[in-house]
């Protein structure tokens, strides 16, 4: 690779992610044109994480290019949209480019085959900088169907896919911190931080089964504080109810008191489950429509009127637990 510039990188190695995209023009344009079907309704989300804060240095690069992409395509699951194109803008380190590159590419490959998205354009450049990957994702949903944060109403209850915490403690391993009694849960575990799994599915089957939804990226108390922003609500979580995979609860054992190591599994970012606000009559059939999709789901709290400056409300038997943090923030 020694001696690729810009314009042969793009063309080289970029130029055929995007076979098969309509109007990416085969990255030799500015921008993409894109046109949707009568009745069809457009989302874009974007996105960008840096080695060093959002991945580890020396990650292996399919596997933060994968990341990248996913945890964009989770934003459109939570909005019910089905992904079909993005575009990358990525900052490479002088030193280790051409190390990264080739893997970079490969893992970005994978996930367009495993998403049926295309590449469609995008900026790449060669810095004095940490290694950072921009992703712009756009999906498609019908007209008049979008699961809209500022949606949920009170009585709605709140459902969450899958296991929550799973991610943090992957980081606890990948940090040196905390090592699980069994290979099988440190693989679970690493796996949940390192190539979270998109709800994609998930977020089209409850299109008509709940009123709003939110994917949980920077941890469960963080996203249900933002949906009680949103929706001028309060947000009741119950911990007791809380969905932890038997790996978590390895770790769940080993603390002296489990309602602030619950917490804290509840504050930890990076899981990428979806969190709904459904009707109580519609909760029966979410969960069921999870499941259809391979995916668990259960309810984990509801939706009230705010009757005081408080968003969230958080128990543990029965008692009110109050969090130290709600979640990760970028700042």
């Amino acid at each position: 690779m020694a001696g690729l510039d810009e314009f042969e990188f793009i063309k080289s190695r970029l130029r055929p992610l995007s076979q098969g995209a309509a109007g990416a023009a085969g990255l030799s344009d500015d921008g993409a044109v894109l046109a949707l079907g009568p009745g069809e309704q457009l989302a874009v989300t974007a996105d960008a994480l840096v080695e060093g804060r959002h991945f580890p240095f020396g990650e292996a690069p399919d596997l933060a290019a994968r990341k990248a992409l996913r945890v964009n395509l989770s934003d459109l699951a939570s909005m019910g949209a089905r992904p079909f194109a993005y575009t990358t803008s990525v900052i490479w380190p002088k030193v280790g480019f051409e190390a990264r590159a080739d893997g970079f590419v490969t893992g970005l490959a994978a996930d367009q085959t495993e998403f049926a998205v295309r590449l469609i354009g995008g900026d790449t450049v060669l810095a004095e900088a940490p290694w950072s990957i921009a992703i712009t994702a756009f999906g498609r949903f019908p007209a008049g169907v979008s699961l809209r944060r500022a949606n949920a109403r009170p009585g709605d209850v709140l459902v969450v896919t899958g296991t929550i915490g799973d991610a943090g403690l992957g980081l606890k391993i990948a940090g040196g911190d905390w090592s699980p009694q069994t290979a099988d849960h440190a693989e679970h575990l690493s796996t949940r931080f390192q190539l979270p799994e998109p709800r994609i599915s998930v977020g089209v089957a409850a299109r008509d089964l709940a009123h709003a939804a939110i994917d949980i990226s920077d941890g469960l108390l963080s996203e249900a504080r933002h949906l009680a922003v949103e929706s001028g609500l309060c947000a009741l979580l119950d911990l007791d109810r809380m969905p932890v995979s038997q790996a978590a609860l390895g770790w769940l054992d080993q603390q002296p008191k489990k309602p602030m190591a619950l917490l804290e599994l509840a504050a930890s970012g990076d899981d990428y489950e979806l969190l709904f606000a459904a009707p109580p009559d519609k909760v029966d059939a979410l969960i069921k429509a999870c499941r259809r999709t391979g995916v668990a789901a259960m309810a984990v709290g509801e939706l009230r009127v705010r009757e005081a400056p408080e968003l969230v409300r958080i128990s543990y038997g029965g008692q009110e637990v109050r969090p130290d943090r709600f979640g990760f923030t970028q700042f």
